[in-house]
């Protein structure tokens, strides 16, 4: 019998249930939403939900997926630091950041992060993120 290596599919970013119960508490309140990480600044570095298309992507963001049906993006700079990790979108108790949606819901998007294995890395140099041009 042939030795078929099959390549395993693998995605940049997921969701915990709690963020997607959150996400569609959100939604049911303004429509549809967007994600963008914030690289800093007056809210740290957190994942900002917004109304879509309410916040400006330019040229230098990318999309690095999904959760939960909505498009989740950040600065190619950050990207850069970061595109050797997998992240999940998670939900903790605390205030969300100043501008997004999750403020005042008691509740705040967060993020954490693991390194990918050689296996799920090999994919993801043949599957780039896509840039917002």
């Amino acid at each position: 019998m042939d030795d078929i290596k099959t390549e395993i599919k693998v995605s940049r970013i997921e969701s915990t249930e709690a963020a997607n119960q959150l996400i569609d508490e959100l939604s049911a309140k303004y429509g549809e939403l967007m994600f963008h990480q914030s690289g800093g600044c007056c809210d740290g570095s957190s994942p900002m939900c917004f109304g879509k298309g309410e916040f400006q992507l330019g040229a230098c963001d990318v999309q690095i997926g999904e959760v939960h049906g909505v498009g989740f993006y950040m600065s190619e700079t950050q990207f850069a630091y970061w595109e050797h990790t997998h992240l999940t979108l998670d939900v903790v108790n605390g205030m969300g950041g100043q501008f997004s949606y999750d403020n005042g819901t008691g509740k705040r998007f967060h993020i954490r992060s693991r390194l990918y294995s050689d296996e799920e890395w090999a994919y993801l140099e043949k599957h780039p993120v896509k840039h917002c041009s």
